[in-house]
């Protein structure tokens, strides 16, 4: 009995001991933090250069290559609210006064007027509702020219007021626009500050599927955000883009691009530029496993043509088109799977003078291959009014080439004149002439319609829309377009506009200043 108690009370000592001593080296000794200086990250990924050879997969040069040519977009709209009138107020809940905080809403929310006298909330008053409200919009941009020369989607910068710039560097700019393309949804804008870091361009026929590629913008406001991916796809079309004439052949990608990412950059590892970001695939409104650029070639058209003649020279075939599958080629009773079929041929149209049938499939453009309309389109809207392509047709079995001399949306072959590119993109417009029997029918003797407009001193001095047809300026009679830029050039002062709209009654004036 001695002995077990005699043991038990060793033990006890030894455990005791153990755990002071063990407190006493763990405690005090063995607690260690080290600091050692980073190492590189290990490159787990490799992939083949243009000459073939295995390099480690780093996408940090390419990013410090590609960050300070990104900028980040913000267009304000003002809004028109309706003639003052008293409205009453109830206040709102706190949580939404947070929210809002000191936004131009926010600001809205908390400041009431009664007989157009400021007043403080104070439960339920009269309040008057200001004239006009900005709405704001953001998005992204790629700088392309050292001048400062920026590419972005026209839905951002769309009927914008004003437009500012924020470079990567925090320097913010005003911008104008120099052009907008609605059918393929981009914008080219400037600002003035020289020496930027710009992007070049590449050839985006030689993007291949499966490349690693690098989508850089502002997603949700969130400036100088990269992503990697690969591209998933070419010759995209998702319809998205309402225009009559949209052009859509987009680069797929699953790089995440979110809102805010539109009109920033698609790069290769290179950082070259590739495209354009521009739309998502989504169900959510956010990022859902794929994005869509403008390839690169697209959009160096688009700019060549607004910097030389303020407005896209397209060139058009003048068809519907249908890409052909398996099911439509078995409907059609043809033994061809891969091609473009010509549903409808405009009357007086390129193609119809050409000789161009319904039912004819386009196998090749100038020897290319084409298997889908995508790429047809994508092929003709790098040409310009007066181009010839050739085309490779297979009409019932037998194959026949056509030459064919696009013309532009009008039926012209005319390509506009350069000088008037900078009154275009003084006044912000694209303008038609009329026909003949366009004007006949509208019971005037000629005029010049407005089809598009953009930021410009029309948009942001009068209350014109699209649509509206010039048939005076300052009194005199327009013929054409040259009478227009005529009337206009070197003209310093107020300019006042003549005309009518189609489907509305009465004749409309707007008056503008030229002054700087």
């Amino acid at each position: 009995m001695k002995r077990t108690v005699f043991i038990s009370a060793l033990v006890s000592l030894m455990i005791s001991l153990g755990a002071i001593g063990g407190y006493h080296y763990f405690g005090k000794n063995a607690v260690e933090i080290q600091h050692v200086d980073m190492a590189n990250g290990h490159k787990v990924l490799y992939a083949a250069n243009v000459d073939g050879e295995i390099t480690p997969l780093d996408f940090t040069k390419t990013t410090e290559k590609v960050l300070d040519a990104v900028v980040h977009i913000s267009a304000k709209k003002m809004i028109s609210t309706g003639n003052p009138k008293m409205f009453q107020y109830r206040s709102l809940p706190d949580p939404f006064r947070d929210f809002f905080g000191e936004s131009p809403y926010g600001q809205f929310f908390e400041r009431r007027y009664y007989n157009g006298k400021p007043q403080q909330p104070n439960g339920s008053e009269q309040y008057q509702v200001p004239d006009e409200m900005p709405l704001m919009g953001t998005g992204s941009g790629v700088i392309i020219n050292q001048n400062g020369y920026i590419l972005t989607n026209n839905h951002v910068i769309q009927d914008a007021d004003e437009i500012e710039v924020t470079l990567h560097n925090n320097g913010t700019y005003k911008a104008t626009v120099i052009g907008t393309d609605p059918s393929t949804d981009l914008a080219l804008l400037q600002i003035k500050k020289k020496g930027l870091k710009a992007l070049p361009f590449v050839n985006s026929d030689d993007v291949q599927v499966g490349e690693w590629v690098l989508a850089v913008g502002n997603p949700f406001s969130l400036n100088s955000t990269v992503t990697a991916g690969i591209v998933s796809a070419k010759a995209r079309n998702i319809n998205i883009n309402q225009d009559r004439f949209a052009v859509e052949s987009f680069i797929q990608t699953d790089a995440a691009i979110n809102p805010g990412n539109s009109g920033g950059a698609l790069v290769n590892l290179n950082g070259d530029l590739i495209g354009i970001n521009t739309a998502i695939a989504t169900r959510t409104g956010t990022y859902n496993g794929y994005g869509f650029a403008v390839p690169s070639n697209i959009a160096n058209k688009v700019v060549e043509d607004l910097l030389n003649y303020g407005v896209v020279q397209r060139g058009m075939l003048g068809i519907n088109i249908v890409t052909l599958n398996s099911t439509l080629a078995k409907e059609k009773k043809v033994a061809l799977t891969q091609g473009v079929l010509v549903a409808s041929v405009g009357e007086d149209s390129a193609a119809d003078k050409a000789g161009l049938k319904e039912g004819d499939i386009i196998l090749k453009v100038d020897g290319r291959e084409v298997k889908s309309s995508p790429e047809l389109q994508e092929i003709i809207a790098l040409k310009r009014p007066g181009d010839q392509v050739t085309l490779t047709v297979n009409r019932e079995g037998n194959r026949k080439e056509f030459k064919v001399t696009l013309q532009n949306r009008i039926g012209s072959t005319n390509i506009k004149k350069k000088e008037h590119a900078k009154i275009l993109n003084l006044l912000g417009v694209e303008l038609k002439a009329l026909d003949r029997e366009e004007a006949k029918e509208l019971g005037i003797e000629s005029g010049v319609k407005i089809t598009s407009l953009y930021a410009g001193k029309l948009q942001k001095a009068t209350k014109v829309r699209e649509g509206f047809i010039i048939t005076h300026v300052d009194g005199r009679r327009v013929k054409d377009i040259e009478d227009v830029m005529d009337t206009l050039e070197d003209k310093e002062g107020g300019v006042m506009l003549e005309g009518i709209y189609e489907d509305m009654p009465g004749k409309y004036y707007y008056a503008f200043g030229l002054d700087s």
